[in-house]
């Protein structure tokens, strides 16, 4: 067989616009003949499967798989079309990239690069893997999730790991972050000049509302505590009882990650 290098599967995939993996086959199927590997892809329909790549892919589907409140895993498979994301197929295909994920890590995904070129060619559409989150807890903690389904497919995941606290409150917290979107776990997280920027303008607000100078300072401090309430999860009031605050609910416990992935988001 003939030693096929990347330089030649590359020329290939510019030539036919076909997937990497299903030229590099084509040329190990020609043995090395680039014309030959051509017209196979032609045979098989796979040319001009990367002319997909170049179009907007903002809609798809995210899938959450908890094994025994010890790991979890979420996925986002992405496509074009509405009608696509609500498809069977591509819905499965999620679900399986979560599980892979949960079990076997990043290699697991790596492992359906295949699957994937397979599914752009039969549903016709750019589709690709977007963000994921992967969280595996300790003895001392616990791994819970929530999925938000609409239309048959889920477009809004969430995980926390936990340490110190029940399932329970882990479950909560996510119901709590996909409603609420916290940006931040805390204000320390926050980066500095999105704080400053945020002053100046609580600054700028205030003067021009004709606040007192003397009051100035305390007023802008308490605005900025709203703003710190609206983006950071520890200071937000938990959806199911405002006057609980997330970092009450939490009772001691540590969170040791989360992660939210919205379809479009």
């Amino acid at each position: 067989m003939a030693n096929i290098t990347a330089q030649a599967v590359q020329a290939l995939r510019k030539a036919t616009g076909a997937g990497m993996l299903d030229a590099k086959k084509a040329l190990e199927e020609a043995d090395g003949n680039s014309e030959r590997a051509a017209q196979i892809l032609r045979e098989k329909g796979l040319a001009g499967a990367t002319k997909r790549e170049d179009r907007e892919n903002s809609q798809g589907a995210v899938a959450l798989v908890l094994l025994e409140n010890k790991v979890g895993a979420i996925v986002e498979l992405k496509c074009e079309t509405d009608f696509v994301a609500k498809s069977e197929a591509f819905v499965e295909a999620a679900n399986k990239a979560a599980l892979e994920l949960a079990n076997s890590g990043e290699s697991g995904l790596a492992a359906l690069a295949e699957e994937v070129d397979k599914l752009k060619l039969t549903l016709k559409e750019n589709i690709a893997l977007g963000k994921s989150a992967r969280f595996e807890a300790g003895d001392d903690g616990f791994v819970d999730g929530y999925l938000h389904v609409q239309n048959g497919r889920g477009v809004n995941a969430v995980l926390v790991s936990l340490v110190g606290a029940e399932p329970e409150v882990a479950h909560d917290l996510s119901l709590h972050i996909a409603f609420a979107k916290p940006e931040y776990l805390s204000r320390d997280q926050v980066p500095a000049d999105v704080v400053e920027q945020e002053r100046k303008t609580l600054e700028t607000l205030s003067r021009n509302e004709g606040k007192p100078e003397a009051a100035l300072p305390k007023i802008i401090e308490g605005r900025m505590d709203g703003f710190f309430k609206g983006i950071c999860l520890l200071e937000q009031s938990f959806v199911k009882d405002e006057k609980l605050r997330i970092s009450d609910l939490l009772k001691g416990a540590t969170i040791a990650g989360y992660s939210q992935v919205i379809v479009g988001g």
